[in-house]
């Protein structure tokens, strides 16, 4: 194994200068620094355990002393500094204090960089007029005015690459290039490059949110396919090296350069041991000493609430805590493992300080995960979660211990407005998406949820017959109708068929989450079309309704509808009978309501029933003879044309029970 470290790895000087202040004023003065001094989250740690507190904004200041870091911060936020004689210290790096400089010209500002980076949002704060933050010239074009004036500047860190990429595309606009990324950030860069075209691993030591940090990974990843991306030592399984490889090592300007050396010196003793052989033989022959990074054996001896004690076979023991052991959080580790256990660890540090030796399982978990949930991706397998969190955007699912990302999109092949209702539930998905650097995983079950409800759908259509009676739930009410889940498919309740009386809109008698008893009336598997009828057969007004309403009888009834044709009269739920126009008087009439109203009492006289087509006549023209009511002088007998009778039907009729 051959190892190489870019010359230019690790702090810039302008970080180096802002570390060592924070670390030359311990115990001077109370410290703070106004965001992370550095996006390190170790430094950020080590200084955290001196005193060196980390705040987000003044008004948290409490009689200290703000280190300003390298970054900077915003021209509003140096000036309340000063309008408040609170102490401060400025480490801003001289380059990003000369990008301040520039942009405080009096032509609209264009930022190349991170809208969201620290550096960029100070940058922006010295423009004096409108400031255009974009990485992308797709995005940036679309903005210029010909006619304006621009002067372009880039965040310190910003990618050569990129940055000559889209300049190159505004030669047809008035603007000021300056390239304001830092020398030692393209030399870095470009260092990168070099390197992982002569090495066959790629190792990037930094911080995940270290912007150079990334751009590195970046550069290298696009030469070097198999690049790691590590916090430190302790992220990288040595097994995934061979003896062989030519590695090839650099850090980000946020990177203290001790990880550095640690991450060579584990990989070095590594290499050194056994040269001919692969890290795999080797890590099972090379015993002692143990070392950071290093996989063995181990055999729980003990479970507390909060940690696993292992036996590794070493003078001490090892320790795995409760964050190192699983990713499931909801659970007891009691229930997770017992003494007498066996399986790998991975040694994260030797000593932690009371002479034990900190292991995770947690890691070598997630390894052996991600290659599953890789397969499952390149095989379309379908893999089972439980839903964790319910977050913006989206829903978190456990996998073997990977947090995974189901987009909103994707919980179904509907929309979900309520995702709450997943929370603790298991789910069958598929991958859609890994990025181990970034670790990146996303899933969905839309495809599946089409095809389980196409499952549903074929498997309830084979069961469903005409008459056949079902529970349901309300999933939907419609101008028309509502729509009722009978067990995976909907059928649709046709306003009509509510009730035995008229129903005008379905809220009237339905609400959401209903549970229902329902009659299947019609099948359609062709036009996926259910039709039901709420309608409670063994209450049909219509039984026995010649018995009821014999004819020549004489009822009561309430006028409810008054027509061009005549007046539809209701003698009970359910049970409306028609009074032609020529029925309602004995004189002639040109409309209904020179004689009735809409909620008059009357008494008709029933002169036909039809049970087949569910249809009354009567006439009140025939009861008030009967009933010897006075008549009119100029009474006449007019049979009703049969071009009314027809119309008197249709408004009689049955409404289509699709909803079509």
């Amino acid at each position: 194994m051959k190892i190489t470290v870019a010359k230019s790895a690790g702090f810039c000087a302008g970080v180096a200068r802002a570390i060592n202040t924070a670390y030359e004023e311990l115990g001077k003065t109370k410290l703070a620094t106004l965001g992370a001094l550095i996006h390190n989250q170790i430094v950020i740690n080590d200084l955290a355990e001196k005193g060196v507190r980390v705040i987000n904004n003044l008004d948290e200041i409490k009689d200290e002393t703000i280190i300003i870091r390298s970054h900077g911060i915003p021209l509003e936020t140096e000036n309340e500094l000063r309008r408040r004689n609170i102490p401060y210290i400025d480490r801003t790096c001289p380059c990003v204090k000369a990008v301040h400089n520039k942009a405080a010209s009096n032509k609209k500002l264009i930022i190349l960089g991170d809208a969201s980076h620290p550096e960029v949002i100070g940058t922006a704060s010295y423009a004096k007029h409108s400031v255009i933050i974009t990485n992308d010239e797709t995005k940036l074009l679309p903005q210029l005015n010909p006619n304006e004036k621009y002067i372009l500047v880039a965040q310190t860190t910003f990618e050569t690459e990129i940055f000559t990429r889209i300049t190159a595309t505004l030669q047809a606009f008035d603007i000021e290039i300056h390239n304001t990324i830092c020398s030692a950030t393209s030399t870095r860069q470009k260092e990168a490059a070099e390197l992982a075209k002569k090495s066959d691993t790629m190792i990037i030591i930094g911080d995940k949110t270290s912007a150079n940090t990334r751009a590195l990974y970046e550069i290298s990843r696009k030469i070097c396919p198999k690049t790691f991306f590590i916090a430190s030592v302790s992220d990288l399984l040595l097994q995934y090296l061979s003896s062989s490889d030519k590695i090839g090592v650099t850090a980000g300007a946020s990177t203290p350069p001790a990880l550095t050396k640690e991450a060579v010196q584990r990989m070095s003793e590594f290499a050194n041991a056994v040269p001919e052989e692969t890290f795999e033989q080797m890590l099972d022959e090379y015993s002692k000493p143990l070392h950071s990074g290093r996989i063995v054996k181990g055999t729980v001896i003990r479970v507390t609430p909060t940690e696993v004690t292992v036996d590794l076979g070493y003078k001490s023991d090892g320790i795995i805590t409760r964050q190192e052991f699983s990713e499931d959080t909801t659970t007891e580790l009691t229930e997770l493992t017992k003494p007498g256990d066996v399986f790998d660890v991975f040694v994260i540090r030797v000593n932690d300080g009371d002479g034990n030796i900190l292991a995770s399982k947690k890691k070598l978990d997630s390894q052996q995960n991600i290659k599953m949930l890789e397969t499952a991706l390149e095989e379309k397998t379908v893999v089972v979660g439980k839903v964790t969190e319910v977050i913006k955007g989206g829903l978190l699912v456990n996998i073997q211990g990977c947090k995974v990302f189901v987009p909103s999109s994707q919980v179904s092949n509907r929309f979900v407005e309520d995702l709450q209702q997943f929370k603790g539930q298991e789910m069958r998905l598929h991958m859609l998406e890994i990025d181990r650097s970034k670790r990146r995983f996303v899933a969905g079950r839309k495809d599946l949820a089409t095809q389980e409800i196409r499952e549903i759908r074929e498997e309830m259509y084979a069961k469903l017959e005409e008459g056949q009676r079902l529970e349901g739930t309300v999933s939907r009410l419609v101008e028309f109708g509502a729509f009722v889940d009978i067990g995976g498919i909907d059928g649709l309740i046709h306003v009509s068929e509510m009730a035995w009386k008229r129903v005008r809109r379905a809220s009237d008698i339905l609400t959401v989450g209903d549970e229902v008893t329902v009659t299947v009336l019609a099948v359609d598997k062709e036009k996926n079309k259910i039709s039901l009828s709420l309608k409670d057969i063994d209450s049909n007004p219509w039984n026995g309704i010649e018995e009821k309403y014999p004819e020549g009888s004489i009822v009561e009834g309430t006028v409810v509808r008054l027509a061009p044709f005549g007046a539809f009269v209701n003698l009970e739920d359910g049970i409306d009978g028609l009074v032609h126009i020529s029925q309602i008087a004995n004189r002639h009439i040109a409309k209904a309501d020179e004689v009735l109203k809409v909620g008059q009492i009357i008494e008709v006289k029933v002169t036909s029933v039809d049970t087949e087509t569910h249809r009354i006549n009567l006439s009140k023209r025939e009861a008030d003879l009967d009933l010897g009511y006075e008549l009119y002088e100029d009474a006449y007998d007019e049979e009703p044309m049969d071009e009314e009778m027809d119309i008197a039907e249709e408004e009689l009729a049955p409404e289509d029970v699709t909803g079509e």
